[in-house]
């Protein structure tokens, strides 16, 4: 059974300096695996018994990164959450200043073994980094995908035209069997997101929360004709015309019920 660590780095970014120097292209290459559901960081943190070996799909907000090779995934929450250690082995990557970037994570998961690590990914790591997480579930990652908020997609749709995100939400309003809306799941406000269904998946049911995966691009129409099969009827065509022209829509191709967390405060 495979066990694993990584390397923790210092490097550090605000929020507003991360906002300055985002490009599309720098997150160009990263993608989601296929999957049927994800689990929290809060359970992979808090269980004694995880199955290492496992592959497991989480979503967090990016801390303390060491270019290219590692970083710790927090759970996202009012308070401070829970957090796993993330050792990048896919050919994606995490730019040096991706530190309160959220990302969805698709992995091994496992615990350290530092000769091991070094023995089959070629790395050499410093073992007084490992200290702090010796005995700490690990998560090696082979998939990993740009994760915003529904509110970040309708703030700065450009920043998100054309790549592959993964975005959690409650199904809202069911427009037809190709298209749904998606709202923050909060109990005051929250911004919604227009849903175009091209995974050939049933459309959850309303209130359902998930998390689907897919292409951000603005509605407009003739592009949509063009590249979708997509045989709704005039008058949800028309609706959705109206309301939605060259604003984001969300492209998916996989759509899976999200995990709860146990609460807020936890």
């Amino acid at each position: 059974m495979l066990k694993l660590k990584s390397l923790i780095g210092t490097s550090s970014i605000s929020l507003l300096a991360f906002a300055l120097v985002f490009t599309a292209a720098e997150y160009k290459g990263l993608q989601a695996q296929e999957t049927d559901g994800n689990t929290t960081i809060e359970e992979i943190a808090e269980d004694e018994d995880n199955a290492l070996g496992e592959e497991v799909t989480v979503r967090g907000e990016v801390k303390e990164v060491e270019p290219g090779i590692s970083f710790v995934l927090e759970e996202e929450g009012f308070l401070e959450g829970d957090e796993v250690l993330v050792i990048n082995v896919s050919e994606q990557v995490v730019p040096e200043d991706a530190e309160d970037l959220k990302l969805q994570i698709t992995g091994e998961l496992g615990t350290l073994v530092l000769a091991d690590v070094e023995r089959d990914y070629g790395l050499e790591l410093d073992p007084e980094l490992y200290v702090e997480y010796e005995t700490k579930p690990v998560i090696l990652a082979t998939y990993m995908v740009l994760s915003p908020d529904l509110e970040e997609v309708s703030e700065d749709p450009e920043g998100y035209y054309d790549l592959e995100i993964a975005v959690e939400g409650e199904v809202d309003e069911i427009r037809n069997d190709y298209a749904f809306t998606l709202k923050e799941d909060q109990l005051i406000g929250g911004d919604d997101l227009l849903i175009i269904n091209a995974s050939g998946e049933p459309i959850p049911e309303a209130d359902e929360k998930v998390v689907v995966t897919g292409i951000v691009r603005p509605y407009i129409k003739a592009d949509f004709e063009r590249d979708y099969d997509l045989t709704w009827d005039l008058d949800v065509q028309e609706e959705i015309e109206a309301e939605y022209t060259e604003k984001p829509v969300l492209v998916v191709d996989i759509i899976y019920p999200s995990a709860e967390d146990e609460g807020l405060l936890e």
